[in-house]
């Protein structure tokens, strides 16, 4: 054999393409063209089923969040019916229907007008055997228009159920469960869900409930039963034999909606699931049979309250809507914000116009702008030995700021010739009813003719060893005992009055703290030492109808008045918490010092 070369070899390689046909580009590599990715997925298609009856109070919220869901609108179809009303539910669900045709896939819509009422119920909130069908129907009809439309999900909402997490329809899809629902909140440990259930199809307590409810384990849960709102994945076999209409041939419960379903999932073999690993959005407290649809969107305007109080964000679709009936204390309502915690004052306006309350907004006196020329120029000096009880501290730059805020509108009282005020600070939340409770005891008072200066709406009760003393001829009122929190007060003339004749800036204390020594009901007998006199008639409404939005080391809680500076040196921080140990200070909105000839004018109020 001839061995050939290097060199031979390259000389032959060209003689060899050329006899050889085809050969090069056998040989040769050709150059790859760039291959395109492809392209993501459609997001699956979802029927929204809307059930409506007297639903014209909560639509404008509800309608909102449907509207505010992360999900690509042409993907969503919306199947709505409404019947038996006594409001303006039908021309509402129309008109907002009307502008979501042009936007949604495809819209379906069963109105009807007549009868307004079921012929055996007892009132619009009585659940006859007659309503049950007729919505287990709907519900069914809504159920087979989704899969003739060969829609992937169905996701049933109750027209008073609040979807304020925008990404809840992305979020339960991503859980790749048959029937999934997310945890929905109220002002009890209500909920959406069951972790119970008796032979006989009822609700059974269970020590699973609570620690889901209140977020203790987090996850996604099995359970016999979810209701109100949920996610049902057509796509998988077993949802076909899914029913609300008619019952299971083996039915034997009682004959209720949810019941009915939980049975047909059962015998289905589909499991029900709950998920709180978020917080999804917020649902009413039922109300009773004999109760009417005036008292069923009183509830709901504290669904509304509680919504805002997490969420900022307004789910109203209806923005012309406005409340005009307002509280008829006869009694001016200021409402005390920082200008930078524009977050908590739009939520309080939005809170306190969904409850008809009209505030005077009052710019507090910023702590962390103060410096020491001004308080120096307006004679503040802390009351000798005052220590913080939790902290051990001294006085900070933000209770001042704090106290020199409620102090402006004491002022206020007697510059206007006010009678009464109502005083409130912009971290509440109002309990249900808050209105007509409030108003009910101012009533009682001016028709017992009490002396009153003082009346706490909101406070931290401090003496618990006795109980406080009821005032006679008033429901709901008690003589107050020492008492922490200035988040809401009602405050006379005569009071206001006898507050600043305390003269308290030569010998300042926390706000919260200098009240109840001008009740007399201090513990700490040398501050009170430094008053006279202290004859502030002080009362206060139990139970309480506010309470803090967040109370110490919960997620979203911001003190003003503890992280600031100490009084007398704007070099000492004072981020203490409450176990006394110091906290890094955060970076905080810069607010720039004050002249003192203007100063005064960041207690102006402004008109909302």
């Amino acid at each position: 054999m001839v061995a050939v070369g290097v060199a031979g070899v390259a000389l032959l390689w060209p003689l060899l393409a050329a006899l050889v046909p085809g050969c090069a580009s056998d040989l040769v590599t050709p150059v790859q063209e760039q291959v395109k990715p492809e392209s993501s997925l459609l997001r699956p298609k979802v029927m929204i089923a809307i059930v409506a009856r007297n639903a014209a109070h909560s639509l404008p919220y509800y309608l909102g969040c449907i509207d505010r869901l992360d999900y690509p609108k042409e993907r969503i179809a919306i199947w709505a019916a409404t019947d038996h009303n006594v409001d303006n539910t039908t021309a509402m669900l129309r008109e907002w229907l009307k502008s979501a045709q042009h936007v949604y896939h495809y819209v379906e819509w069963r109105p009807m007008e007549e009868p307004r009422s079921y012929t055996d119920e007892w009132g619009p909130k009585h659940w006859p055997p007659s309503r049950f069908n007729h919505l287990m129907k709907l519900r069914q009809a809504a159920l087979k228009a989704a899969r003739e439309r060969w829609a992937d999900y169905i996701l049933f909402v109750d027209s008073d159920n609040l979807l304020t997490n925008p990404r809840v329809l992305k979020l339960m899809m991503a859980e790749n469960l048959t029937l999934v629902a997310p945890m929905l909140e109220s002002r009890s440990l209500y909920s959406n869900f069951w972790c119970g259930i008796t032979p006989q199809g009822y609700y059974k307590r269970t020590p699973d409930y609570q620690p889901i409810r209140e977020w203790k384990r987090l996850g996604c849960f099995p359970v016999p039963m979810v209701h109100s709102t949920f996610l049902l994945d057509l796509r998988r076999e077993s949802s076909r034999d899914l029913a609300f209409y008619p019952p299971h041939p083996d039915y034997s419960w009682a004959f209720d909606d949810i019941m009915v379903f939980a049975f047909s999932a059962r015998q289905a073999g589909v499991q029900m699931y709950v998920c709180n690993r978020e917080h999804y959005g917020f649902l009413p407290v039922p109300l009773k049979a004999q109760q009417s649809v005036e008292d069923e969107s009183e509830n709901f305007i504290h669904t509304i309250t509680e919504a805002l109080s997490e969420y900022t964000h307004s789910c109203c679709h209806f923005t012309c809507i406005q409340r005009n009936h307002f509280l008829c204390l006869n009694a001016q309502i200021f409402l005390i914000n920082l200008k930078r915690r524009l977050d908590r004052r739009t939520r309080m306006l939005k809170t306190m116009t969904s409850l008809g309350l009209q505030p005077t907004l009052t710019n507090a006196v910023d702590g962390k702008a103060l410096n020491t020329s001004q308080l120096q120029a307006l004679g503040i000096e802390m009351m000798p030995g005052y220590k913080d009880p939790y902290s051990g501290r001294v006085l900070t730059r933000g209770e001042i700021g704090c106290f020199l805020s409620h102090h402006s509108i004491w002022t206020q009282v007697i510059e206007r010739s006010l009678q009464k005020i109502l005083i409130l600070e912009d971290d509440v939340r109002f309990e249900p009813r808050f209105k007509r409770r409030l108003q009910a005891i101012m009533d009682d008072i001016s028709r017992t003719q009490l002396n009153w200066d003082l009346i706490y709406v909101g406070r931290k009760r401090m003496q618990v060893q006795q109980p406080e003393q009821s005032v006679e001829g008033v429901n709901n009122l008690v003589e107050a005992d020492y008492s922490y929190w200035t988040l809401g007060y009602a405050l006379s003339q005569q009071g206001a009055r006898k507050l600043l004749a305390a003269q308290p800036f030569t010998k300042m204390l926390p706000v919260d703290e200098f009240l109840p020594v001008m009740f007399n009901k201090h513990p700490n007998t040398e501050y009170m030492s430094h008053f006279e006199p202290r004859d502030l008639k002080a009362f206060s409404v139990e139970p309480l109808l506010i309470y803090p939005t967040h109370y110490t080391g919960e997620p979203g809680y911001i003190s003003d008045t503890e992280t600031s500076t100490i009084w007398d040196d704007e070099a000492v921080a004072t981020d203490w918490d409450r176990t006394g140990a110091s906290q890094p200070a955060t970076n905080a909105l810069f607010i720039p010092h004050v002249p003192l000839p203007g100063m005064w004018g960041l207690l102006r109020p402004e008109k909302t």
